[in-house]
This record gives structure tokens, sequence and C-alpha cells, in this order.
């Protein structure tokens, strides 16, 4: 399912170009470093010469340019609109700001790995987001270092020392990561699960998860 409606691409494009006016004006070459896209990337893009229409291209430029969504409303697929607009924060860095008040409103919870705190915390976290005994089970299967190796999850809060034992086996910087993805609000969490489901899907075709 398309996440754009082609037919209005010509539409969108020509905001693109007004804005790119209104915010400079700007050179594609300029919007190209701006965004951090290639330039090759934003001329077949602005030219109408790209098969695909990457929403990632879509959200960087529309962040970029500061386009107001309810102009281009008619480009976006109704089905993808939500997901739009969090891409569209992400790159603009609101759902950061929107972020940093938060914790700066609440106090930070200290993560003590020696005394068990980071386990103890991600299993009430855990809970706090399931009712009754939810689980679920992967075994990811991953090529490190040319060798094949399986490394079964489990996330069962029926049994929190099952949970903990999981989650100590963690390096510190998984560990650090997990702590920030729980620290994210709902909308936050949904778009990084987005963004690590298509590079899995990379790391598939590229044959480094099987």
């Amino acid at each position: 399912m398309s996440e754009f409606n082609k037919e209005k691409l010509d539409d969108y494009l020509g905001i693109i170009r007004k804005y790119m006016q209104v915010r400079g004006p700007m050179t594609q070459k300029e919007l190209a470093e701006s965004t951090g896209l290639g330039v090759s990337t934003v001329s077949r893009f602005l030219s109408m010469k790209t098969t695909e229409i990457n929403p990632q291209v879509v959200a960087k430029i529309t962040a970029e340019l500061d386009i107001p969504l309810h102009e281009m409303i008619d480009f976006v697929e109704e089905h993808f609109s939500d997901h739009f607009i969090r891409l569209v924060k992400f790159y603009k860095g609101d759902e950061k700001k929107e972020q940093s008040a938060q914790n700066a409103k609440a106090p930070q919870q200290q993560v003590n790995n020696t005394s068990g705190g980071f386990e103890d915390a991600l299993v009430d976290t855990i809970k706090s987001g399931t009712t009754g005994n939810a689980q679920v089970n992967s075994n990811p299967t991953m090529k490190i270092g040319g060798k094949t190796r399986t490394m079964p999850f489990v996330t069962d809060t029926s049994n929190e020392d099952v949970l903990k034992e999981r989650m100590a086996q963690l390096t510190p910087r998984q560990k650090a990561y997990v702590a920030d993805f729980l620290s994210l609000d709902i909308d936050a969490r949904d778009l990084i699960v987005d963004l690590g489901n298509d590079l899995f899907r990379y790391f598939r075709q590229r044959g480094m998860i099987a």
C-alpha cells in the first residue's frame, strides 16, 4: 500500500519549490546539504525521476523547509498520516525537545547495574505497559564475525526472575539503549520501532540476519 498519492506528487513538488524560495532562496544543492541527502537524490526527486517515493526523503525535506502539514494533506495517504507526522517531528527535533521538557519535570531515575536497579526498573516498566501474563518470544539468528548465532529472548511478565536474567546478559551499551528507549513516550517508541523494522529488512536482504 502506497504511503503517498502519486497523482498529487506534482502539487507537492510545487510546494517544495515555493518554500525553497520562502526559506531561502535555496538551491537544490543547499537543500541537499541541509537535509543530509545526496544532491543526486534531491535532484531526481524534484525532477520526478524516482520510481518510488521515499518517506524519509519527503519527511526530511518537509521538516527542513518547515512546510505546514495542512498544505500537503492531499499528498499523504490517510493511513500513513500519523506515522508521517511523527517522522517530520523526529527530523525537526520536536520529539527530542518534548522529551527533554518531560524529563525536566520528572525526577531522573538512576539505573545502577551492580545493584540490579536496571533489571528491576526494566521489569517494572514492561509490566506497567502490559496486561495479564503477556509473553513475547523471539529467536533471532544473526551472523556475527562470520559465525551464525541464535540469541533466544523471552519477555515473560509472569516470571520476573527470567526477565531480569535476560536483561543482565545485555552489554552496557545495549542496556543504555534499552533505558533510552523506555524513557520515550509511546509515539516516539513507535517511531523507533518503525525505523528499526526498516533496518531489519535491510539486514535480512544483505544476509546479515537469517
